[in-house]
């Protein structure tokens, strides 16, 4: 059974968690004067785009394929087809029988899985260096030659609605956090469930599994990346043996709903017996690097740093140590999307205290910031803190080709990721306080309460925060 992506994602070294956030990248051109990966890349003929992170301190790689397509991009009606498909990817082909694609990576001393989110689907395996061209020679296989018939698909089917039950439907906060994209996304696709809705999940079939696989999994639709003990010279005649010779697909165009203008602010309640603890969130619609029009994306990183960003944020002395209202708070903001992205708040009572009480007093840290804005002292203290996450980035095999991975997968350029460190770098007060202006619009943003029954037991433990990450489901 596979891990959500949300999940998966607070098993990571926090200093990776903090990198994928904190990518604060323009996207003006231009030459970059520091880097962060020093990537090499290289584009075959058939249109696949292969990036290699050298690391040779042991002799293992992380092999990634990362495909751009996700949940987003699911006809109508289908919701889930994206992430069903990585799951049946593990089907086999002609060559590799069901369930085996996995075993012999086991066999042969790696690790291997799979994730999908909105905007893109990833493949990887860890393993050793000498093993490398076996792996690829699979992921290549299946890439092209994946076989599917109604006798794996429809048992296959019945795992992921069991994931969803299992992992959404029996996790209040995450039900929640379900709800609340729902609503913060009126029309765009963002707002569609990366699992998908149960009566549509129950619903799909293997003509549909088969479309979605010709339509968008082909070598031009696909990003390799590499890191480890490896170099280009030799990475890349193996990517041509094994890639290169799968012709390239159709040209792909991702049509997207636009998201129409939002008037009023929404709310969302949620009352369930398994909740142990109430906790109150916000979510707010914010740009991404792709829809950056004001230059806010880098300046929201930095605000997020500053104001929500652990014990020495300021929510937290506010609420947490100040006040003594909540037990915890903090914000996210991970705009590496291809259209919007999401700023949220979040935060747990402490002991008898209300989320009206929370609420109330969120709200009034929030029209500090926006009246009185941010200092110069806290501004150079979060840019260190991001610039010092990126450094200590460099030491992990796979951070590299992740951030790659899904910048490149988004529409983003190697430039814009090894640009970080001067784009942090040149963020200044007035454009985080400009920017929190901005993104601090009631008018977009849906508020969730996530609380016991009224007058009922209370049989849950613990806190049931809401989804805040969203990458995916894995």
């Amino acid at each position: 059974m596979r891990i959500p992506e949300t999940i998966r994602s607070k098993m990571r070294s926090p200093l990776i968690a903090i990198l994928l956030a904190a990518l604060t990248l323009s996207l003006m051109p231009g030459p970059s004067r520091a880097a962060v990966f020093n990537p090499q890349t290289a584009t075959l003929d058939n249109g696949m785009q292969v990036v290699l992170v050298e690391n040779h301190r042991a002799p293992v790689v992380t092999h990634m394929v990362w495909y751009k397509v996700g949940s987003a991009d699911e006809p109508v009606g289908v919701s889930g087809i994206a992430h069903f498909l990585e799951h049946l990817m593990f089907k086999g082909t002609d060559k590799i029988a069901p369930g085996d694609f996995s075993k012999i990576v086991a066999r042969n001393g790696g690790n291997d899985n799979a994730f999908t989110s909105w905007d893109y689907t990833g493949y990887f395996q860890n393993i050793a260096r000498d093993r490398l061209d076996l792996v690829m020679e699979m992921e290549a296989d299946r890439m092209t030659n994946l076989t599917l018939s109604d006798d794996v698909v429809l048992p296959e089917r019945d795992v992921i609605i069991e994931e969803r039950r299992s992992r959404l439907d029996n996790n209040p906060g995450a039900l929640l956090g379900e709800q609340m994209r729902a609503s913060l996304y009126m029309a765009h696709p963002y707002g569609r469930s990366i699992i998908g809705w149960l009566n549509e999940m129950e619903q799909l079939t293997t003509e549909d599994a088969l479309e979605f696989y010709k339509n968008w999994y082909a070598p031009n639709n696909a990003i390799l990346v590499v890191a480890g003990d490896i170099t280009m010279d030799e990475l890349l005649p193996m990517a041509e043996k094994y890639y290169g010779v799968i012709p390239r697909g159709k040209d792909i165009t991702r049509n997207r709903v636009k998201e129409p203008v939002q008037h009023a602010p929404r709310k969302v309640t949620m009352r369930d017996p398994r909740v142990g603890q109430a906790s109150w969130s916000r979510y707010y619609l914010a740009p991404s690097y792709n829809t950056d029009q004001d230059g806010d994306a880098a300046p929201l990183d930095v605000l997020s740093e500053i104001i929500g960003s652990g014990t020495t944020s300021r929510f937290f002395k506010a609420l947490v140590v100040d006040q003594q209202i909540a037990s915890s708070v903090g914000t996210f903001y991970n705009p590496v999307a291809v259209d919007m992205a999401t700023f949220g708040v979040y935060a747990v009572p402490r002991g008898d205290n209300e989320l009206a009480d929370v609420e109330k007093a969120i709200e009034a840290e929030i029209a500090k910031v926006v009246a009185d804005g941010v200092t110069q002292d806290e501004l150079d203290r979060a840019k260190q803190r991001l610039l010092d996450s990126a450094v200590f980035a460099r030491d992990s095999l796979s951070a590299g080709a992740r951030v790659l991975g899904q910048s490149l997968a988004v529409g983003l350029t190697v430039d814009q990721v090894e640009s970080w460190p001067d784009r942090i770098s040149a963020v200044t007060v007035d454009q985080v306080n400009d920017a929190a202006k901005r993104v601090f619009d009631d008018k977009k943003s849906v508020t969730g309460w996530l609380m016991p029954p009224e007058g009922g037991p209370v049989t849950g433990a613990g806190a049931a925060l809401p989804i805040t990450s969203g990458e995916g489901v894995h």
